[in-house]
């Protein structure tokens, strides 16, 4: 599966997603959503083998300097929310990844990118990397999510201040307030991206797949995030995993976890 905006590799049982739009700071428009789209939703339900994804992006600049303005300066208000709706359906199939899902920052993370980058399950950042969300420069609020997932990343006051002076902030203040996990080098956070992914995915997959499934369940509205993790926690001791998981624990020699 190609696509023109998106670079994609499989390394190591890591499917790594480049944006691919350097001259345009990797802005993201309607193929590039689509694009993610179509990752999230068709093709890794069709590679079991992929078992984490890292999304960057591509140049030294950018990981997603923000939306493609020019595509949506003319847009009606029907366009606008049906263009928002798209957006959110398509980070919440990355929310909702039953793989985990790790952005490298490489650079500028504002306004799309920012909000793409919170979709991630974590995000591992550079020493030079900028986060911000400037739409109300535009006279918009965000489209993609950042009202609700930085919320919930920094709080309430913090996102406020944030979202309404649309000040950009730097990584270690991005990582001193929880949006970013880890801090690198500049030109090494998809290496550490990958290192972090491989312990991850040495893990149980069928209880990495519960324990996102119940984070996210906290933020919903309409689940008892209590109730899912009961009932994850006795659906993963019928299974082949937590027997090999247990037994190898008695044994004191490393799992060799199937997914079953």
């Amino acid at each position: 599966m190609e696509f023109e905006h998106l670079l994609l590799e499989v390394k190591d049982g890591v499917l790594i997603v480049t944006i691919n739009r350097e001259s345009a700071l990797n802005a993201i428009n309607h193929g590039v959503m689509s694009s993610l789209g179509e990752v999230f939703r068709n093709l890794l339900p069709e590679r079991p083998e992929i078992k984490g994804v890292i999304i960057t992006g591509a140049g030294a600049k950018a990981f997603v300097a923000g939306a493609d303005i020019k595509g949506f300066i003319n847009h009606t208000p029907e366009e606008g929310m049906a263009m928002s709706k798209f957006g959110h359906d398509v980070f919440a199939a990355i929310e909702n990844c039953p793989i985990p899902v790790i952005a490298a920052v490489n650079g500028f993370a504002l306004g799309g990118g920012c909000e793409l980058a919170m979709a991630c399950h974590m995000r591992i950042a550079s020493e030079k990397a900028k986060f911000g969300q400037p739409e109300v420069n535009l006279g918009l609020t965000p489209g993609y999510g950042a009202t609700q997932r930085l919320v919930q990343l920094v709080g309430k006051g913090k996102a406020l201040e944030l979202l309404l002076t649309a000040d950009l902030i730097t990584a270690t203040e991005a990582m001193q307030m929880g949006l970013v996990n880890q801090i690198t080098p500049p030109g090494e956070e998809l290496q550490k991206s990958m290192e972090v992914m491989q312990k991850i995915i040495q893990k149980g997959p069928l209880a990495v797949q519960k324990v996102i499934a119940c984070v996210n369940d906290y933020f919903d509205k309409d689940t008892n995030g209590y109730q899912s993790e009961i009932e994850a926690f006795g659906y993963l001791m019928g299974t082949a995993d937590f027997k090999e998981g247990t037994t190898a624990f008695v044994e004191k020699r490393t799992p060799q976890f199937s997914g079953k």
